[in-house]
């Protein structure tokens, strides 16, 4: 019994330790080939911009995108080496230990099988069993016999068991071993392209320093539009705000003059509507929340709601590549750009498309383009550098409907949007709510 428990944990150990390993492998290689079709396809939007002259900032993205991936590449890969060399190690302490309970299992079988032969010269089995006292002590005698010889059988099974799954984990580690040299061959040439973008990456940021006062009035210009849009929404949600709030108070005042005449009917009528359940124009007020003036109705709940809920997953407005992140951007020759949303690089004229439903509350013109603004609850997107815009103050968008075309980035060379997230007047990181 005591060596069936020892093989059967080794047994459980080996199962899990190859099943874990297989899994850990197959994770990682499917995350890399992720990663490299992401780099393949911002390698061709790269070969789209560098159809010009000149260096843009949609290069320095683009190949700044490529470096981050790249390097999530050789990262990926060192994690399979980690994973490799644990594995090797394990699986020789596993095969050391195997090793030493096959030693013992060969001792204590060739020591039975010694014992079996001198006990052959004294006694033979029909000897012992007419040695018996009584029929019970003969039964006795016929059962140790058996047992004794079952206990052999198992010793050999036992032996070969414990050669066989020997030999699968020696296997295996060879395996590993090979796989090892693969994985680091892989990681050599890795570690060159990571090596030939990074030196393509300083070539970029250096054709761009010496683009430095054309780059400092294309960001200049990008603040003077910037500021033009931030007080655009702050108009529109200042009005928002107003009208939910005329409205709050108009609903108000309708009540307390239901209440009014409801209190001036004679006293029978006044008692009967006392009793009576509250009206359905109160139940309804009293379920909405009543954390925004935004959010006044049930459809407003309901859309706040499920906007909330998609946090993380809502689509992004326009294929393309993020440009310029939310917050500060380090920008070459020491210039800082402070965005407050997110600005996609994307083909001249490619569709816009609204994240989520909802109601469009500002159609506007920010110089020579235009921006969309969508209210969600409390919640409000925008979509500026638009053209050809489709939709109207009033209408309902939904999720995935296009809304305008993507108008000319600052430096003339394909288009540009830029998507920004609010809270009421609380501008939030759009790359948080979108996939």
């Amino acid at each position: 019994m005591y060596w069936k428990r020892i093989l059967s944990l080794v047994f459980a150990f080996c199962f899990v330790f190859s099943l874990v390993n297989g899994q850990s492998r197959s994770a990682l290689e499917s995350q890399r080939n992720q990663l490299r079709k992401e780099i393949e396809q911002t390698q061709q939007l790269l070969n789209e911009t560098k159809k010009t002259a000149k260096v843009s900032l949609g290069q320095l993205a683009l190949i700044s995108r490529k470096v981050n991936l790249q390097e999530g590449v050789v990262d990926n890969i060192h994690k399979e080496i980690r994973n490799l060399s644990d594995n090797i190690y394990l699986s020789q302490l596993e095969i050391n230990r195997m090793n030493r309970v096959l030693d013992t299992l060969k001792l204590e079988y060739a020591k039975s099988m010694v014992y079996a032969y001198k006990s052959r010269g004294n006694y033979s089995f029909l000897n012992f069993i007419f040695a018996s006292q009584n029929f019970n002590d003969a039964i006795k005698r016929i059962a140790y016999l058996k047992s004794y010889r079952n206990y052999r059988e198992n010793q050999a099974k036992n032996i070969l068991m414990t050669q066989a799954l020997l030999k699968t984990k020696v296997a295996e580690l060879e395996d590993s071993k090979k796989r090892k040299g693969v994985v680091l061959n892989e990681e050599s040439q890795e570690m060159g392209n990571l090596v030939k973008q990074r030196s393509e990456k300083a070539q970029i940021v250096n054709g761009l320093k010496g683009r430095q006062r054309e780059l400092n009035a294309i960001i200049k210009e990008k603040r003077s539009r910037d500021a033009k849009l931030k007080n655009a929404i702050a108009a529109m949600v200042r009005r928002e705000i107003e009208m939910a709030r005329a409205e709050a108070a108009r609903k108000e005042r309708a009540r307390l003059e239901a209440m009014k005449k409801e209190n001036s009917k004679p006293e029978t009528a006044a008692s009967n509507s006392r009793s009576a359940p509250a009206s359905s124009s109160s139940e309804k007020r009293s379920s909405v929340p009543a954390n925004s003036v935004l959010v006044t109705t049930e459809a407003d709940a309901t859309l706040n709601a499920n906007f909330e809920k998609n946090k993380g997953r809502l689509p992004w407005p326009a294929n393309g590549y993020l440009l310029y992140h939310f917050g500060n951007n380090e920008l070459p020759g020491g210039v800082v750009y402070n965005n407050a949303g997110v600005s996609i690089g994307t083909k001249l004229g490619e569709p816009v498309k609204a994240v989520f439903e909802g109601e469009v509350t500002l159609v506007s013109y920010v110089e020579d383009n235009q921006a969309v603004f969508v209210k969600h609850g409390r919640y409000f997107t925008v979509y500026g550098n638009l053209t050809n815009v489709t939709v109207k103050r009033g209408d309902q968008v939904q999720i995935g409907q296009v809304i305008g075309r993507a108008g000319e980035n600052d430096e003339g060379e394909g288009g540009r949007v830029e998507f920004l997230l609010l809270r009421e007047n609380d501008y939030l990181n759009p790359q948080a709510w979108l996939k």
